[in-house]
């Protein structure tokens, strides 16, 4: 996920799907009528958008059982493509398509693909919840990269926020013990990819629109479905229902961005970003009701830990007012979602 310039935008959507239940809610008008303090609005906005980016994740973890991850990356790819690409035409964010072809877009789209389908791999093999906590050490990793590759300014409480953080994900992990997973090492391998992802995002010139980038992204995303597809198993047949299902979970994505958008505009993002921590909880619930997933209790303790080590790099950073590398992670959704 590329970071959003969150400037003047009448929301799009509604152009894509007018009459629908997205023009209610996601016109800008309606932000002035919760009567809610800036930073309460927002932290409402990000928690509707953690739920957007959890519910894209559990109808992707339930389309795997009718079909291989491939497939569900190649349709999910195209439709996202399609929003994508048609929310980038009205931007005209198109008009200089070989900004595409810039380096950094290319490593960007690299570390996309590979946590995308690193993702889905353990996201089709373990609960939802597991695969949720891991992904929450992301902004201390991408915070870990900042550090050693750019020459951030990291301080010894938040580096010791990072270790510990790391020691949550292998309590999640629990590697050599009784409950391991070798699918655990997926969704490692996607928390390693989407930092690369996050770090090369920092880095794009500010020249190139943000949805160009997206729309590379996607359409990346769709190729690299369509290539796997024969190596995992082939074409399966789809119901309407689940060409439906893919369909809104693109949909959810972008839904995600938009509030993802109106939060950054409503407070302080200190306050904000500790609130996308809710999609670990939405996770579980998720799990629980729709696939029954029970959280077991190296997995609450670990993931306990890592949100902890999460929130204190936060403050941490609040407190010293150095440049947010938490906080302004790339990746507010933190998994992979093709974009």
């Amino acid at each position: 996920m590329v970071k959003m310039d969150i400037g003047p935008w009448p929301s799009p959507l509604p152009l894509l799907f007018r009459g629908g239940l997205l023009q209610a809610c996601l016109l800008r008008q309606s932000v002035g009528v919760l009567p809610l303090s800036p930073n309460l609005r927002g932290a409402l906005f990000m928690v509707v958008a953690m739920v957007g980016f959890t519910l894209n994740d559990a109808i992707t973890k339930y389309s795997s059982q009718s079909m291989n991850m491939a497939q569900v990356m190649l349709i999910r790819g195209a439709f996202a493509s399609l929003f994508v690409g048609l929310l980038a035409w009205q931007r005209g964010a198109l008009l200089q398509p070989r900004l595409m072809l810039h380096p950094l877009v290319a490593i960007r789209v690299l570390g996309e693909a590979g946590g995308t389908v690193s993702f889905l791999v353990a996201l089709a093999h373990l609960p939802i919840g597991s695969v949720s906590a891991v992904l929450q050490a992301l902004p201390l990793a991408v915070t870990m990269g900042a550090a050693l590759f750019f020459g951030e300014a990291v301080g010894w409480r938040r580096w010791l926020a990072i270790a510990v953080g790391f020691i949550g994900v292998l309590v999640i992990v629990r590697p050599g013990f009784d409950g391991f997973s070798a699918y655990s090492l997926w969704a490692l391998a996607s928390v390693a990819c989407c930092t690369v992802r996050d770090l090369s995002t920092k880095r794009i010139p500010q020249v190139i629109p943000t949805m160009l980038v997206s729309t590379a992204t996607a359409l990346a995303m769709t190729i690299v479905g369509a290539a796997l597809l024969s190596p995992m198993g082939g074409w399966t047949p789809m119901a309407g229902k689940s060409t439906m299902l893919l369909a809104l979970a693109a949909v959810l994505v972008l839904i995600g961005y938009q509030f993802i958008i109106m939060a950054m505009r409503s407070g302080e993002i200190s306050f904000i970003a500790p609130f996308r921590y809710t999609a670990l909880l939405w996770s579980i619930l998720l799990g629980l009701i729709i696939f029954g997933d029970v959280p077991d209790m190296p997995m609450i303790v670990g993931a306990t830990i890592v949100v902890g080590s999460g929130l204190y790099a936060l403050y941490r950073e609040r407190m010293v007012g150095r440049r947010r590398i938490v906080a302004e992670t790339t990746g507010p959704a933190m998994a992979p979602d093709g974009l």
